[in-house]
């Protein structure tokens, strides 16, 4: 499903896992988790939480070229 809101596109695209025959609920319940990880969801939900700005970016970036520098010291 592609949606429009204020000028911004987004796509939803759902997970679908179906239950084969006799298949327990522990069964369904794990394959599930193992398409939302590699599918990576949980990683774009939490990189889309916040906005981050341009600034902001640029600060994380250069706090981690300082603490690689630093360990490797």
């Amino acid at each position: 499903m592609i949606g429009e809101d204020e000028g911004w596109c987004f796509f939803v695209m759902p997970i679908v896992v179906k239950a084969k025959k006799d298949e327990s609920s522990d069964g369904v319940i794990r394959r599930f988790k193992k398409k939302v990880m590699t599918e990576d969801v949980v990683n774009e939900v939490r990189k889309r939480e916040f906005h981050r700005t341009d600034a902001m970016k640029r600060k994380e970036r250069n706090n981690a070229v300082r603490r690689k520098q630093f360990v490797e010291r």
